[in-house]
């Protein structure tokens, strides 16, 4: 864990609980919810760094755990969301690994998939830029916002099934302003909800999966390419189990594993209080 010192109160009437992933993990999140700090602050908001379902054994449970928050949750979208709405719209058949079949079941599965592709890509509030994964290092806080809601705009549209078949690649690996179609709606997503390494000049990597710090030359994390335009505010996002726990001034990962065994984190926005529930045995990430 890297740390660094508390920013300074931001002056929030209500507290704001910034939370990693869930994928699937209801029992935790409900213990998280009724920590004293947490419930006894009944205006709080909740922000969630998306993967609210997949890999855990309650994804129903979860995502209708969030919606009850109602406007008090923001939940940005993450690529186990996005494989969620694939599935739901024939474009990707669930995997062995996946446990997302039982929102494809519900009785109300359509209104729970309708919830789900109007949520954002990306959220801004407070100087905190919230994401799944990443932002590009060309990107500052409005285009990144400009192009999380090209995706979103296509999601919440009537054909947003025919435009989930053009999510899956690899390529291109580098934003270019004069993209369009599918690359350009692949590279937004896989920007925002698969991005971990990139090349120093910002090209993202996808196939090199090692623990931090041992990444081969030439790569680096996502938010130390040189120049980044979101520096001057703090990121937030999760996605990136094996990293942890991440506080500094201008980037905060909050994925410490919940679905693997770890923890679940919830980190105030105002002070940086940490609250950490255990997430029990949790599945075997080598297995998957």
């Amino acid at each position: 864990m890297s740390a660094t010192t508390a920013p300074k109160d931001t002056g929030l009437s209500a507290s704001i609980w910034m939370i990693g992933d869930l994928q699937g993990c209801c029992e935790p999140l409900e213990r998280l919810l009724a920590h004293p700090d947490l419930v006894g602050e009944p205006e709080s908001r909740f922000w969630f760094a998306g993967d609210l379902v997949n890999r855990g054994p309650q994804s129903l449970a979860t995502l209708r755990r969030v919606i009850a928050l109602e406007d008090r949750a923001v939940a940005v979208l993450g690529n186990h969301d996005l494989h969620l709405l694939a599935a739901a719209a024939g474009v990707r058949r669930p995997g062995k690994s996946d446990t997302i079949q039982e929102i494809l079941d519900a009785p109300d599965a359509k209104d729970l998939i309708d919830w789900l592709r109007w949520r954002p890509l990306a959220h801004f509030e407070h100087n905190h830029l919230l994401v799944h994964a990443g932002a590009l290092a060309k990107w500052d806080v409005a285009k990144t916002l400009s192009l999380a809601g090209e995706v979103q705009d296509v999601l919440r549209g009537p054909n947003w099934q025919r435009a989930l078949q053009k999510m899956y690649g690899n390529q291109p690996t580098t934003w270019d302003d004069e993209m369009h179609g599918g690359k350009r709606l692949r590279v937004i997503i896989n920007a925002l909800t698969r991005m971990r390494l990139c090349t120093p000049a910002g090209h993202m990597e996808f196939d090199t999966k090692v623990a931090p710090g041992a990444w081969p030359a030439g790569l680096i994390p996502w938010y130390d390419v040189p120049n980044r335009k979101t520096r001057d505010i703090t990121v937030v996002f999760g996605h990136w189990s094996t990293l942890g726990l991440l506080l500094r001034k201008d980037v905060i990962c909050l994925d410490t594993g919940c679905v693997w065994g770890g923890m679940l984190t919830a980190l105030r926005m105002q002070d940086r209080k940490l609250v950490q529930v255990s997430c029990g045995k949790g599945l075997d990430p080598n297995a998957h």
